[in-house]
């Protein structure tokens, strides 16, 4: 498959920036068999990958992303099929969350159902202003089951149950306050504002940076009690890392650290 007709395309710079670019223009990079299948490949090969630093998911067109191709649902209206189409869609999602390198969504134009979805997924996530977003499967009698996950983990519960009953859109500028992105710039400033996060990313070591992810996700879905005992844990570990003893070192020192 060449570069021009691959559904995603797979770039990384010299410093360890992996960008996975959805290139499925005609049919707004939604999320096909093939889409599924190249976004769990290159998600592979960047958590196999020690030199990554951070991934960048774009898209090219018009759209970030409208969820599931619903020509292929359509087509197979088979029980067996549907749980397999979800459950690949799922893994891919936890993929994200399981990288040790912050995943940061580019959007720009509409992000709706599982495209939502893939946006909430993402660690980080910075919209152009016109963008917009919607889990609006209930509109077709499906709700949105899947993408209420990650929904309900960005947002508060009356914001996300709101989205999931009404299948209307927000704005770039209420995801943002909804807590489903971190910033919102015109679209000439998109690319700009994306480096910015990598920058401020890529200044911080990156053994840190994968405990810190682990620890976020993981403590989340536990008891307070727990929460505490893990997270003490992983600052403990992360404490005999040579980073943090280099930054602390370099603290006391007054100088800037010097990461390995």
């Amino acid at each position: 498959m060449t570069e021009t007709t691959a559904p995603v395309l797979e770039a990384r710079d010299a410093r360890g920036v992996v960008t996975l670019t959805m290139n499925r223009p005609a049919d707004f990079n939604s999320l096909s068999e093939d889409m599924l299948a190249a976004l769990q490949a290159a998600l592979d090969r960047v958590a196999d990958d020690p030199d990554a630093r951070a991934v960048v998911i774009a898209a090219n067109g018009k759209a970030f992303c409208p969820g599931h191709n619903l020509k292929e649902m359509v087509a197979r209206p088979e029980l067996a099929y549907y749980q397999q189409l979800f459950q690949r869609c799922s893994r891919v999602m936890l993929a994200i969350q399981k990288l040790p390198v912050p995943v940061i969504a580019r959007v720009h134009g509409i992000a709706t159902a599982a495209g939502c979805q893939l946006v909430a997924q993402c660690d980080l996530a910075v919209a152009a202003t016109e963008a917009k977003f919607a889990v609006s499967g209930v509109n077709y009698g499906l709700f949105c089951s899947t993408p209420s996950v990650p929904l309900l983990r960005n947002m508060l519960p009356k914001q996300a149950m709101e989205m999931l009953v009404t299948g209307e859109f927000i704005t770039a500028d209420q995801a943002r306050e909804r807590g489903l992105v971190n910033r919102v710039v015109p679209a000439d400033r998109l690319d700009a504002e994306v480096e910015s996060l990598v920058a401020s990313i890529l200044s911080k070591p990156r053994a840190a940076l994968a405990m810190g992810k682990e620890l976020f996700y993981r403590q989340r879905e536990l008891g307070i009690e727990a929460a505490y005992q893990l997270a003490s844990q992983t600052m403990a570990v992360n404490m005999m890392d040579g980073c943090a003893q280099e930054g602390f070192t370099a603290f006391t020192e007054k100088r800037k650290p010097r990461w390995a």
